[in-house]
């Protein structure tokens, strides 16, 4: 399986998922952000955290208009998987390929710790290595990680089994505990905790190398 990991000016988790990918058994590639197309045969891009830009103007606006998320819409759009983590969940929101924005975190505080999240649904590419319902504990880096969005799109992410994961015990505001969300065909997920931060025992546990297992095995399988 092919994976391409984008780098933006300010990213600081891109080898960390590179990591969590080629320990599921993925070839990874980095690209940057002002190249205009994809490399060949790529199965998944990985759109990593960090700040990037410095999270100027909003967290993820400009990256949002880099010339590679061009080819990254083109590619969700084609059936292509994506998955944006922490600053990555809000470069897809920016660039449309996910609905609502995460703002400022309500005590207004930069929070870093690890959190339990709630498996919400088990059946996706990502998430069909946990249990329906199933907690696991994964780490937050984050000063604007409050998932916001209107009543109807929330009460639509909800009954069509969108939300993939949600806080245990929310602690940046989100509504209706929401801390990762899917696109409609199920192909793009972003979230704001770090599943790669919590891929080796060494780091404090590996609660989330089952998604970089489930989703390279799904890939795999297709």
């Amino acid at each position: 399986m092919k994976v391409g990991v984008v780098v933006f000016p300010g990213s600081n988790c891109d080898r960390d998922l590179i990591v969590g990918f080629e320990r599921a058994g993925a070839e990874v590639t980095k690209i940057w952000h002002k190249d205009t197309s994809l490399p060949d045969g790529l199965d998944m891009i990985g759109v990593p955290g960090g700040f990037s830009f410095g999270d100027y103007l909003r967290c993820g606006a400009i990256a949002a208009q880099s010339p590679i998320c061009r080819s990254i819409v083109d590619h969700a759009g084609k059936g292509g998987y994506v998955f944006g983590v922490c600053n990555g969940f809000q470069i897809l929101t920016e660039t449309g390929l996910l609905p609502g924005a995460l703002l400022r975190n309500t005590n207004l505080k930069y929070i870093c710790k690890t959190v339990g999240l709630k498996v919400e649904n088990a059946d996706t590419a990502f998430t069909s290595g946990y249990n329906q319902d199933q907690e696991i504990m994964i780490p937050i880096a984050h000063h604007d990680g409050n998932y916001t969005a209107d009543a109807d799109t929330v009460a639509r992410l909800q009954g069509d089994g969108r939300v993939a994961f949600t806080y245990t015990d929310n602690p940046n505001g989100s509504v209706a505990d929401i801390a990762g969300i899917l696109s409609d065909n199920g192909r793009v997920l972003g979230m704001m905790p770090h599943p790669e931060r919590a891929s080796d025992t060494g780091h404090g546990g590996e609660d989330g190398q089952a998604l970089f297992d489930s989703l390279i095995g799904q890939l795999a399988q297709a």
